[in-house]
């Protein structure tokens, strides 16, 4: 499995169509990735949030509040990255795309979790009542607040499992998620949104994450993303990007 280059890509939607071209590639070609890298401002809409009634409004909102657009590829509700925060992306093969879903949220979340007790949280795999982007298998301080969330993306025969960690500024993504999910409709508890604090480094959780993945028998190597993955994400921009799609 190769642990690619932690670099962030620039206009946020490319992270995401470089991610979308990973699972691609795990799908033709057998490619395994990791990637772990603190992304740009974002808020990251799922496929449901784009057939609310308010879906162009809480566009509106994201960009207000300094935040890209963007549409993620797993589904689930809107969530925000900042330089706070640490995304994850991990793509593979695999023969059982559906059969297995269940069990790659397991594997990831108990990384995630591993990752950062070792940090010295209280992590623990749940969800939160009240929580923004709601999912069994987020990742909470002590049962009360989140501190990450996954989804995931299929193919016939690869997927990918994305999500994000908050290392620190939970305020941060409630100021935007707050004018968000309003415009959209949803019922949640913004203090039920959480982070690790100042005292822990998105640096930290990223070798923390390498380091519960290597736990697992994962034989992780060090590579950068190919010229031609980025050629092919650049092709599909306006897959993800909702800068210029909804008014």
């Amino acid at each position: 499995m190769a642990l690619l280059s932690h670099e962030t890509w620039t206009p946020p939607a490319l992270d995401t169509a470089i991610s979308a071209t990973l699972l691609t590639r795990a799908d033709t070609e057998g490619l395994a990735t990791v990637r772990l890298f603190v992304p740009d401002r974002a808020v990251v809409f799922g496929r449901q949030d784009a057939v609310r009634p308010g879906f162009a409004d809480a566009v509106a909102a994201a960009r207000s509040a300094g935040f890209a657009p963007v549409l993620r590829l797993a589904g689930g509700r809107a969530a925000v990255f900042h330089e706070g925060t640490v995304a994850v992306s991990i793509a593979e093969p695999t023969a059982y795309p559906r059969e297995e879903i269940r069990e790659r949220f397991v594997a990831v979340a108990g990384v995630i979790a591993t990752a950062l007790r070792s940090l010295g949280a209280d992590a623990r795999v749940g969800e939160v009542p009240g929580e923004y982007c709601p999912g069994e298998y987020s990742v909470n301080l002590g049962g009360t607040h989140k501190v990450a969330g996954l989804g995931q993306r299929l193919r016939r025969g690869g997927a990918h499992v994305g999500g994000v960690v908050v290392v620190d500024d939970a305020e941060t993504i409630n100021a935007v998620l707050v004018p968000v999910y309003d415009a959209l409709g949803y019922d949640w508890d913004p203090g039920t949104t959480g982070a690790l604090g100042s005292v822990v480094t998105p640096a930290m959780v990223i070798e923390a994450v390498v380091a519960a993945l290597g736990e697992t028998g994962a034989a992780l190597t060090p590579g950068t993303i190919a010229d031609d993955v980025v050629q092919d994400a650049r092709s599909h921009l306006d897959d993800h990007s909702l800068t210029d799609r909804v008014a």
